[in-house]
């Protein structure tokens, strides 16, 4: 997996990627670049066979401040429908590339997070976060409806439809505290050791059976728009599937052997 990027910081290390912003002095905003950058670099992620998980971190204290209010909010005020619309799905993408790239997502979110910030913190498997981080999906403070980037859809299922409904509504900012206790975010590190639970948690993942984490992870995408009755049909050829993987086997045979056993990620 590349990491020779340009408009987002990318480390690649034990199998564990950490990307990150890099406009700290600016709260880390998002341009037409780093939306499409950041696109193209989860979609790629699919065919990756030297990332097993990903950590999206903070830079200078902050998480993301959004979209910038000069490279992007500006120009969209002069721009046609159509080129509207191509900007909107662009950054949906964004959301779809990340849901869909099959491999564990965590985001360690640190100040602010808002926007645009917010909804990649939202569109991540896990989360989380200092006690000083603010998050809010403020889209209908620039005057745009709450609905941006799946979030109508993704929030409501994480947090509850009310309290999805009042930050969608009003754009005020979700505290720390709040987001845990919804369950926005697992739970609430200091600041100081952000990056290092981030990382211990990447790596407890990664050290499991990654092939099958890649099924945990569609099979968590494609179920909501799914039955009872399908999803339970889809989890079973799932895990037929898995059982045929050489990690059961070993798993299997640690088990007999009283030992721990080593995933090999096939």
């Amino acid at each position: 997996m590349r990491s020779d990027v340009k408009h987002f910081q990318c480390e690649i290390k034990d199998r564990i990627a950490t990307v990150r912003l890099d406009r700290p002095d600016r709260k880390n905003p998002l341009t037409f670049d780093s939306y499409a950058e950041l696109r193209d670099w989860f979609r790629d992620l699919v065919y990756a066979d030297d990332v097993d998980v990903v950590i999206f971190g903070s830079n200078g204290g902050n998480f993301s401040s959004g979209g910038d209010v000069h490279d992007i909010i500006g120009p969209l005020t002069r721009m046609n429908m159509k080129e509207l619309l191509r900007f909107t799905r662009m950054t949906g993408d964004l959301v779809k590339a990340i849901v869909n790239c099959g491999k564990p997502v965590i985001a360690a979110v640190d100040g602010v997070c808002v926007g645009a910030g917010a909804i990649i913190a939202m569109a991540s498997d896990l989360r989380l976060a200092t006690a000083e981080a603010k998050t809010a999906f403020l889209f209908t403070r620039v005057g745009l409806a709450g609905c941006d980037m799946g979030a109508c859809a993704i929030l409501p299922r994480i947090i509850g439809q009310t309290r999805a409904a009042e930050l969608l509504y009003t754009g005020r900012a979700m505290t720390a505290e709040e987001g845990e206790r919804w369950g926005f975010y697992n739970r609430l590190v200091t600041a100081e050791t952000l990056e290092e639970e981030a990382l211990k948690l990447a790596q407890k993942i990664q050290a499991g059976p990654n092939f099958a984490h890649m099924m945990t992870k569609t099979m968590l995408a494609q179920e909501w728009a799914m039955s009872i009755e399908q999803a339970i049909e889809a989890e079973a050829q799932a895990q037929a599937i898995c059982m045929q993987t050489g990690d059961f086997e070993r798993a299997y045979n640690a088990f007999v052997a009283k030992e721990r056993p080593v995933f090999e990620g096939d």
